[in-house]
């Protein structure tokens, strides 16, 4: 696990220049260093900086990496699972390496292959690859985002590209303004909605895709789809076995380092499923202490004791947690207002104490139907029987009643899937938007996944609303938090969930076994019960959870986050009057408006952490 950062074109003192941007990232590596910069001049320079944790060939793995007439340089964050097999078949075809790194099968691979390597690739990945003979840079991505990579040209068309968009900011000629189009989808989604960034101009570039720069021009294409085929004639008992048979292949190849490899465990199926792997060494788990619902150290303490697990627990405080804040808004990037990431972050830096590597369970939601939400298609199904002009009368009415059990039902019932499902994590709508903001135009969130939304036409429900999660919620929350948390305490996260061949086992099974006894990813639980307890295997999914809720209501928080919502920074952006009622409201107990209160708490922070001038 790694990052890097480079640019093109010359700049003064670019040996600086280079050294500063690197250093921004050092806590992504903090093992070595490693730079490159061409003997070219003028626009067909280039200038790459580096920074190594070292995981696999400890000794020869230093980057930039070089091909055998030093006519391509490689940086690479990642590790590619299948890099033995793949040095086997190219070694069969003539290329000589130089050392046991997965980082050379990449650079070798890219020179047999081009972009036809990435489709041939198991693993997490964002490298960048600098042709001395024809200028050209080529950058690629994994097929489901955990690696980040960014890019942004200037006026002039010079690239800039780095693993944190903090990095960016260390180039003199770098513009750091503020992308107020941004703040639209954050509302609605409570993250930064992909391919746009909190910073004008500045791109993620998307999961599967890889980019072209040369002449000052960028061409982006992708290379995979994460499209589900479900195949109706597979049985419960065949996609159980099928399962359990990937994902052990898979935990396998992700336990491959040179270092000691531990995992996360919660008290869900997800990290516990991987966790049984681990019989003889480390897990870790983080707590509040506000009760058992936000404490699952007690639940994964019992399994990690059934397992065989070394089990390290961390209490967080509500102090330590609040205090936090700044720093992981910094390292985060750009505002994400999900409250478990802070968790993740403390997670993190338990695990780093002992462990370089940890394994966790994120993305078997996505893949295997794991949120409450997607049972809706079939508990509106009797319901969506009636006529639709019906459906739509009643929740006109119910629309005007108070908070009653069934209005929500009621309301959701008489909308489509695209009307009613905008992702995991749907926050504000146009309206509320309207209301909050200032100045700045809010859009239908609806229509921000019209698009991902279109691709799936025909298919089932369940399967396109965990498409659009993946598409969505996955790459801007889930994995996006993974990557930055873990990474601030220089700790290398491995998914197994998300892994080419578990997604192809994932992709086949039919809806029916994803969602089926009133249960969640059925299938896949059923696959862990051959490995953990079933009351494990059935547990119901909690999710780092953190009593926001419970914090706003006491005087202390309240007043912290009014005092924010008051600041010039809130004045700026937002109709204040309306976010000290959101804030009052949920203070007198009034409604929850927890997770909304939190989305601009968050923003507001993050903002004065990049933008304190501003």
């Amino acid at each position: 696990m790694c990052g890097f950062c480079g640019f093109s074109g010359e700049v003064l003192n670019r040996d600086e220049v280079i050294r500063a941007m690197t250093e921004k990232i050092t806590h992504r590596g903090p093992d070595s260093e490693g730079y490159y910069l061409s003997e070219d001049i003028g626009c067909d320079s280039i200038a790459i900086g580096f920074r190594r944790l070292s995981i696999i060939d400890l000794e020869g793995g230093h980057q930039p990496i070089f091909n055998e007439d030093k006519s391509l340089v490689l940086v690479f964050n990642g590790e590619i699972y299948n890099y033995r097999t793949l040095r086997a078949e190219l070694i069969e075809k003539g290329h000589v390496f130089s050392t046991e790194s997965d980082s050379e099968v990449l650079l070798h691979g890219f020179e047999e292959w081009k972009e036809g390597l990435l489709t041939r690739l198991r693993g997490m990945f964002a490298f960048a690859i600098w042709d001395t003979a024809s200028h050209s840079l080529f950058i690629a991505r994994d097929y489901f985002g955990i690696k980040p990579m960014h890019y942004t040209l200037l006026p002039d068309r010079r690239i800039i590209f780095a693993s944190e968009i903090k990095s960016m900011t260390a180039h003199p000629d770098f513009k750091c303004d503020f992308n107020e189009n941004a703040l639209d989808g954050y509302l609605s989604f409570q993250y930064s909605v992909p391919d746009e960034t909190f910073f004008k101009n500045v791109y993620c570039l998307p999961p599967s895709h890889y980019l072209w720069y040369k002449n000052g021009e960028i061409s982006v294409n992708r290379y995979w789809d994460p499209i589900f085929n479900p195949d109706e004639s597979m049985s419960l008992e065949e996609a159980v076995e099928e399962i359990d048979r990937a994902f052990t292949d898979s935990v396998e190849a992700h336990r491959i380092s040179d270092v000691e490899v531990g995992c996360f465990l919660s008290s869900g199926v997800d990290s516990s499923y991987v966790a049984s792997y681990f019989a003889g060494q480390k897990a870790f788990t983080v707590g509040f202490d506000n009760g058992s619902h936000y404490n699952e150290c007690e639940y994964a303490a019992t399994l990690a004791k059934e397992v065989g697990i070394q089990h390290y627990t961390h209490i967080i405080s509500d102090e330590e947690y609040w205090n936090s804040l700044r720093s992981v808004q910094y390292h985060m990037d750009q505002p994400l207002a999900d409250p478990s990431c802070i968790a993740l972050y403390f997670v993190s830096r338990l695990a780093s104490q002992y462990v370089k590597v940890v394994l966790s369970g994120e993305g078997a939601d996505e893949l295997f139907g794991g949120y409450r939400i997607y049972h809706e298609p079939y508990s509106l199904a009797g319901y969506q029987k009636l006529p639709r002009w019906l459906r739509k009368a009643l929740a006109a009415v119910a629309s005007i009643l108070p908070p009653v059990k069934g209005k929500s039902f009621i309301i959701r019932g008489s909308k489509s899937l695209e009307e009613r499902f905008i992702g995991n994590a749907y926050l504000f709508n146009k309206r509320e938007k309207e209301r909050i903001l200032k100045n700045i135009p809010a859009t239908d969130p609806a229509k921000m996944v019209a698009s991902i939304y279109e691709k799936t036409r025909g298919q089932d429900d369940v399967t396109r609303m965990q498409y659009l999660d993946i598409n969505r919620w996955m790459v801007g929350d889930i994995l996006l938090k993974a990557d930055r948390m873990s990474m601030a305490h220089s700790l290398e996260l491995r998914v197994p969930f998300l892994d080419r061949e578990v997604f192809a086992v994932a992709s086949r099974i039919p809806a029916k076994h994803r969602i089926a006894a009133g249960t969640t990813k059925y299938a896949m639980r059923l696959a862990a019960q051959k490995h953990i307890p079933k009351e494990s295997a059935n547990k119901p999914k909690l999710g780092f959870p953190v009593p926001i809720r419970v914090w706003l209501r006491q005087e202390k928080y309240y007043n912290i986050v009014k005092s924010e919502f008051l600041s010039p920074a809130a004045e700026r952006f937002f109709n204040t009057g309306e976010l000290i009622r959101l804030l009052d409201e949920h203070f007198k107990g009034k409604k929850d408006n927890s997770r909304k209160i939190w989305t601009i708490y968050m923003f507001l922070l993050w903002y004065n952490v990049y933008f304190p001038e501003k």
